[in-house]
């Protein structure tokens, strides 16, 4: 029977339907009222739960990774000494980082944010079973894979976080916080296992372990993208055929230059050439968003207060990296490895700095939720988050001045100190540095713009691959205390630029 409104009668329209085993279309407006997962869209624990598995791999092999460089051969290592360990290991994080400019560009333009991330992480699996592979051959193609397979990985996940929320949602910082402990959880995890199978069993048994731990991260992505953003690329930014087939034919033909490069130069010369690409790089991609015709006026104005932010974060990373590299080293010469009667790993220590960071993410988020407007201006945090990271080193002078040789071994709660200072900085840099770069990057250019916010982390370990030659060459409080200090005078000028950035960085708060 008609109804007596004639409204009723029509039918009832709605936006297009998406297959629930789907993810909904890219460019798609986030609902404001998905706080499925502890008040956030539910599509966040899909992307955490990744980022806890990726990251186990990540850092469990990168915990590793400078001590089976620095083991014997007969040890099972590749028997380089220290501070070329720490050198080629910064080297390998640099290749890490500049790749991610090649996956937000293929995010961008081709494959679509859920798609780049997919075959990431299936590059990062083939990577990690290789490296299981107990020959130097299958060690560096391992590498040579993951390297590829992050870069298209960190930085589209990083942008599909921030695409759950609204420009104006409250909620985006406290969000990142959360995802960033998701990372954290798996930070902690990885050095324990592959940390006790590496020098318990074997390295490569800690890489087999990494494997499965990418693996497993897959497995729960695929099952959670019907909450998640990104199965097309936007289509007014997308190449036309032609012009796509161009740029597949170049990437595959760099990768290739890449490897006979790679294969002909000496590795001490390999390292050379990342740190100057990893240094010219960021200034080139800031170059080509500011000449950019798709780059409007407004979005210019705000990428200039963003190569401050950058350059914090390479300041900070420059510190970070080295939890990993020459504070592993040290904790195996230098610190006590036992706690309470029990005697654990060197490796475990990287364990320290993923545990203070889940225990923390969460205190932070909270803060920042409850402060919700009042809270600090994100450039102050991320200069508070760089004077950490220096301090972290500051504290490293003190159990390392006046030994006169190198058989001294200071107490674990030195380094445990360290790290819980710079997972402190870690959250605060880069949970407000992440949500900053969705928040001021230019709508052509928003999977690269978080890109280019790890390319920060390449010109890190870029630079980084060069200072650490001299560990082992300097004394030891020389070295923390000189690279610590730069940080914390960094910091001190971030915050002095405050007021203009405060300014600049609209609709950043």
């Amino acid at each position: 029977m008609p109804s007596s409104n004639p409204a009723d009668d029509e039918p009832t329209k709605r936006p297009p339907a998406v297959a629930d085993d789907e993810p909904p279309p890219e460019g798609a407006p986030p609902p404001q009222d998905d706080t499925a997962f502890f008040g956030q869209p539910r599509g966040l624990a899909t992307l955490s739960g990744l980022e806890v598995w990726e990251r186990f791999s990540f850092l469990g092999m990168q915990a590793i990774l400078v001590l089976f460089f620095a083991d014997t051969v007969a040890g099972g290592g590749m028997g380089m000494d220290p501070g070329t360990a720490a050198s080629v290991s910064a080297a390998y994080g640099t290749m890490v980082y500049l790749v991610s400019v090649a996956g937000g560009w293929l995010a961008d333009r081709m494959l679509g944010s859920y798609r780049a991330v997919l075959w990431g992480g299936i590059l990062i699996a083939l990577g990690h079973y290789s490296m299981a592979v107990p020959t130097d051959a299958m060690t560096w193609t391992g590498l040579g894979l993951i390297s590829a397979g992050t870069g298209l990985l960190k930085p589209n996940v990083a942008t599909m976080v921030g695409k759950l929320y609204r420009t104006d949602d409250d909620r985006r910082d406290a969000g990142f916080a959360l995802y960033y402990m998701g990372i954290n959880i798996g930070a902690f995890l990885g050095p324990l296992i592959t940390g006790w199978l590496g020098e318990h069993q074997g390295w490569h048994w800690g890489f087999s372990a990494a494997a499965v731990g990418m693996t497993l991260g897959l497995v729960q992505y695929v099952l959670g993208r019907r909450h998640l953003a990104g199965r097309k690329h936007a289509a007014e930014f997308a190449l036309p055929p032609t012009a796509m087939r161009r740029a597949v034919l170049l990437i595959v033909g760099g990768l290739v230059a890449v490897a006979v490069i790679a294969g002909w130069l000496t590795l001490s010369r390999f390292v050379d050439a990342l740190t100057l690409i990893s240094v010219l790089a960021p200034i080139a991609y800031f170059w080509v968003m500011f000449k950019s015709p798709r780059v409007t006026a407004a979005e210019r104005g705000r990428l200039r207060p963003y190569i401050v932010l950058f350059l914090a974060s390479v300041v900070f990373n420059f510190i970070l990296f080295q939890a990993y590299s020459t504070m592993i080293l040290l904790a195996s010469t230098n610190a006590r490895t036992e706690i309470l009667g029990f005697t654990f790993p060197a490796s475990w220590y990287a364990s320290a700095l993923g545990a203070f960071e889940v225990l923390l993410a969460p205190v932070v988020a909270a803060v920042w939720a409850r402060m919700g407007t009042r809270q600090p201006h994100a450039s102050n945090k991320i200069a508070l988050g760089v004077i950490l990271g220096g301090l972290s080193f500051l504290l490293m002078v003190l159990p390392t001045s006046g030994h006169a040789d190198d058989t001294y071994r200071m107490a674990a709660w030195w380094i445990v100190g360290s790290y819980l200072l710079l997972g402190l900085g870690d959250i605060l840099l880069e949970t407000s540095g992440m949500s900053a770069t969705t928040k001021l990057a230019p709508a052509a250019f928003s999977s690269q713009t978080m890109a280019l916010w790890f390319l920060s982390l390449a010109a890190a370990n870029g630079i980084q691959s060069q200072v650490v030659r001299l560990y082992g060459e300097v004394s030891n409080p020389a070295y923390f205390g000189v690279n610590g200090g730069i940080a914390v005078v960094a910091g001190l000028a971030v915050i002095a630029a405050a007021p203009w950035l405060r300014r600049t960085m609209h609709p950043v708060h």
